[in-house]
């Protein structure tokens, strides 16, 4: 199921997304903003993952080699 939202936007970042349109980059503004939500997500997922990187380089975690080690 979708959910339908409504944004405001300065003319000018509407611009750049009416430019991406045109393009033929994106066929909707809807397909532009999926985009930027499923980059802004990996952004996340980046960042935890580097945190844990950082833990595990502070010899605060636990480095899994197979499922066996979550026991």
């Amino acid at each position: 199921m979708r959910s339908i939202i409504n944004i405001s936007l300065p003319q000018e970042m509407n611009n750049v997304i009416e430019k991406e349109l045109k393009s033929g980059r994106f066929a909707t503004k809807s397909e532009f903003f999926r985009m930027l939500t499923r980059r802004w997500l990996e952004n996340q997922l980046l960042g935890e993952l580097e945190e844990s990187r950082k833990e595990l380089r502070a010899g605060k975690g636990k480095l899994l080699r197979s499922l066996k080690d979550l026991h």
